[in-house]
């Protein structure tokens, strides 16, 4: 049985490498990766799985620090 639920980036339960990206970015910044994912990213169509979803958080670094108008991850983490 598959069941699907809205859950918002605040309540999402990070794990992994992906709860160390997350502790690096802002609430502003969380908010804008996860915007992106629910609306433009698509996960090609289909419903991400929280896999899916620290899986991108985790990997994708460099993805999350050009939404965010940095060059690449060393960017970001410099600015902090």
């Amino acid at each position: 049985m598959k069941i699907y639920k809205e859950v918002d980036s605040t309540d999402f339960e990070f794990w992994a490498g992906a709860r160390d990206t997350v502790a690096m970015l802002t609430e502003q910044e969380l908010s804008t990766v996860w915007r992106f994912l629910e609306e433009d990213c698509g996960f090609n169509m289909n419903t991400p799985t929280e896999t899916d979803i620290n899986d991108f958080f985790w990997f994708e670094t460099d993805t999350i620090a050009d939404l965010l108008g940095y060059s690449d991850w060393e960017a970001l983490i410099e600015e902090r």
